[in-house]
């Protein structure tokens, strides 16, 4: 995907979340994230912006503390659309060569890698703001999913900070319907990741690449959508482990 693209997503799914939260109200419950109002949603999703904004607009080379932020409610719609509007500008304004701090592996360059990760960043409490303020989602375009797919797969969990671990040598193979599949050999080590199309598995989790992208970052459950062959107990393992960390050696911070 291209970073028009990127950023076109990421203003569409920054306007579908505060549409969501507004609909929710400040004091729903945010299923996916326990413990969380849709006023915490909200801010979290802000200082992001923030915090991201500030690394592509100043060039930052190591990373920079997010934005502490106690916003009241009544001001919390126009604060957070003027971070997303900020964070747009600074994606839109940098350079191609921008060289500037990143923590995924993967990315052509660092500017198309802010691009992708806050658009999937936005995307995915796009549908926690939906998800508490009823069942409907907006739609995910399929490519733009297999892309965050690739990114939560080979983004992050291959990084030391993966707790995805078994005792054992195992591996999970994960496909979404139009694409290659993902094949993850699991380990007492960080997950390896590869493309191959025909390595045997001991647990194959397979849909739509939508569902897929939704169900991998524990938003819904396998269901009838995305069906589970073989050993089930990977993808319970899947869904116990897979809450990403953002950064390392950085200090933890859990994306939930």
């Amino acid at each position: 995907m291209d970073i028009d693209r990127y950023l076109e997503i990421l203003r569409e799914e920054g306007e579908l979340l505060l549409a969501a939260a507004l609909r929710a109200g400040w004091d729903a419950e945010v299923p996916a994230c326990p413990g969380w109002r849709v006023r915490d949603l909200v801010t979290h999703q802000g200082t992001v912006h923030r915090w991201a904004g500030r690394i592509v607009s100043e060039g930052r080379t190591r990373d920079v503390p997010a934005p502490e932020a106690d916003v009241p409610d009544e001001l919390l719609p126009d604060w957070f659309a003027r971070g997303h509007r900020r964070l747009l500008a600074a994606l839109r304004e940098a350079p191609a060569d921008l060289e500037c701090w990143t923590f995924l592996r993967g990315a052509r360059s660092p500017l198309a890698f802010w691009a992708r990760r806050q658009a999937h960043e936005t995307a995915v409490h796009r549908v926690d703001a939906e998800l508490a303020s009823g069942p409907d989602l907006s739609p995910v375009d399929p490519l733009f999913a297999a892309d965050g797919i690739d990114e939560l797969l080979v983004g992050f969990h291959t990084r030391p900070t993966s707790r995805v671990r078994s005792a054992r040598p195992r591996v999970l193979r994960v496909t979404a319907r139009g694409f290659a599949p993902w094949t993850l050999r699991l380990s007492p080590e960080p997950p390896v990741v590869s493309r191959e199309e025909d390595a045997a598995a001991d647990c194959a989790v397979t849909g739509e690449a939508a569902d897929l992208y939704l169900a991998l970052w524990n938003r819904r459950p396998y269901g009838e959508r995305v069906s589970v062959e073989g050993d089930a107990g990977l993808a319970r393992l899947w869904h116990a482990d897979s809450a990403v960390r953002w950064s390392d050696p950085a200090p933890e911070r859990v994306d939930s």
